[in-house]
């Protein structure tokens, strides 16, 4: 799962009684049975900056029985790795938790206590399900690749795009039928903050008022505050770089149309391999309005200058030809290429890494 940022947790204090639950102790209990165990050992980890750091070996006894005190003074995310068959992801502040599985039947996992734990299974049967698909997909990309059937490919690639959109609505569902469970935190990273910034700073602002002070949270918060500047709906930021010629050419300069900002290089195979498809859209709606400025992350101007013959590319290029260390590739944010941002004729960011039957479906949403 990506990044556990372990996070927050809203406990119902008054489902309880003083006697069921005593006010928070700083201690949480982990207890088990286990039938038809494996050899080998139980493990606890705790999530520290998304990876697991083993914390003890639990000892379970010839019932399959154990048990387990933990200090936990914040909302935090554990991992039990049980004969290094079956792993279990926790979410533990205030609630004890009991666990009971049969080896024998993968369906018998059963969880008691901590409401956040068994938000947890909603996130994990989501990405089983979710890595089947993609699984498929990929089976079927590999075998289109070596029979060259091109046609295959690019409704995989189609196909590809419509599945992460989906995952990404039924994250965000999942998400809200969490409530204020800190579990949406492992949620979170399943969601590209590219498209989904708005949903996620809400997500953590809203829980932020819930936990304040809490280091995990702080930390998102300030990853997110640096995305800010880049969130759909912002002005794209100013890029003034020179083109082929050697004027400087600002983006600005094309406000009033929508513009796609292209980052590419001559050496980047995938750009190249894009650049067909942007030349055909881009011959289909300049008349309309569409404008392409694109922003070469090239070493030397030869090979830029090349390239943008070799593929017939007619609209606005520049480049400082300093690689990845393009002031506007560190503005941008852009670490990997191809990469776009798409901005309204008011110079708002409309649309993220839209390329392909992505860019297509887009500007045929914009313009017909």
């Amino acid at each position: 799962m990506n990044k556990m940022n372990g996070i927050i947790f809203l406990l119902l204090l008054s489902f309880f009684s003083c006697e069921e639950k005593q006010e928070n102790d700083g201690k949480v209990e982990i207890s088990g049975t286990l039938q038809n165990s494996r050899v080998g050992a139980v493990v606890l980890s705790q999530f520290t900056d998304s990876r697991p750091k083993v914390l003890d070996t639990l000892e379970v006894d010839d019932k399959g029985k154990f048990n387990y005190e933990i200090a936990v003074d914040t909302p935090t995310f554990y991992e039990l790795n049980m004969y290094g068959e079956k792993v279990i992801r926790l979410a533990l502040f205030k609630d004890d938790v009991s666990i009971s599985y049969d080896f024998a039947d993968p369906e018998s996992l059963a969880i008691d206590g901590s409401k956040d734990t068994k938000e947890m299974l909603k996130i994990e049967k989501l990405m089983e399900t979710y890595q089947a698909k993609v699984n498929a997909l990929n089976e079927a990309y590999y075998e289109a690749m070596g029979e060259n059937d091109t046609e295959t490919i690019k409704q995989i690639q189609t196909d590809a795009m419509a599945l992460e959109s989906n995952q990404s609505t039924e994250v965000k569902n999942v998400i809200n039928s969490m409530g204020d469970s800190f579990a949406s935190l492992a949620a979170i990273g399943l969601l590209n903050p590219k498209n989904e910034f708005q949903f996620m700073d809400s997500l953590v602002a809203k829980l932020d008022e819930t936990y304040p002070e809490t280091k995990s949270i702080i930390q998102l918060k300030q990853q997110l505050d640096e995305m800010r500047a880049l969130s759909m709906g912002q002005v794209a930021p100013e890029i003034e770089l020179p083109n082929p010629e050697g004027q400087t050419v600002k983006l600005s300069d094309l406000r009033g149309k929508y513009v796609m900002i292209d980052f590419w290089a001559a050496w980047c195979k995938p750009c190249r391999e894009e650049n067909p498809n942007v030349v055909r859209l881009y011959n289909e709606y300049k008349e309309k309005g569409f404008e392409v400025f694109g922003v070469s992350l090239d070493r030397t101007k030869e090979a830029w200058v090349d390239a943008i013959e070799e593929d017939g590319l007619t609209w606005t290029q520049v480049s400082d030809l300093k690689y990845f260390n393009s002031a506007a590739a560190e503005t941008y944010q852009v670490n990997a290429i191809p990469a776009t941002y798409l901005i309204d004729p008011d110079g708002k960011i409309i649309g993220k890494d839209l390329r392909g039957p992505s860019l297509e479906a887009k500007l045929a949403e914009i313009f017909e």
